[in-house]
């Protein structure tokens, strides 16, 4: 069966593995999925990655951070939202690109040169699909 928005199946299977306390979560592979993973482990958001080569396509398997908070573990993604979808596509110029969290969090985006970061975007000047943001 095909998936409409595998990216958005991503991003839930993130928040809800955080939610429920999860040490870590199985996603279908995909070249897109592994950069994003790459970018959130670049970006201190989750420990590890691992590659399940279980069948055709393959598996990632993520491990989630946490820290404790007042007695209580908290996951370092507090919270992880699609922004563009394939109903509507959002796109951002060099000069507008979102800051999340008044910088604190971070948006990804899909470029010509590969899948960056806002900060990335900014410092080499290019924009492009505003895919998610993580906070």
């Amino acid at each position: 069966m095909s998936m409409t928005d595998p990216i958005a199946d991503m991003l839930t299977r993130i928040r809800n593995a955080i939610q429920a306390g999860h040490r870590r979560v199985e996603i279908p592979a995909s070249n897109q999925k592994r950069e994003m993973a790459q970018l959130l482990k670049k970006q201190g958001y989750i420990d590890r990655i691992e590659e399940i080569d279980n069948n055709a396509q393959g598996t990632l398997r993520l491990f989630l951070k946490y820290y404790v908070r007042e007695g209580q573990r908290v996951g370092v993604i507090e919270g992880i939202r699609r922004v563009s979808r394939p109903g509507r596509r959002i796109f951002a110029g060099k000069d507008n690109i979102p800051k999340v969290c008044g910088g604190y969090g971070i948006s990804i985006l899909s470029t010509n040169q590969g899948i960056l970061t806002g900060h990335q975007c900014r410092m080499r000047g290019v924009g492009g699909e505003v895919l998610c943001e993580v906070w």
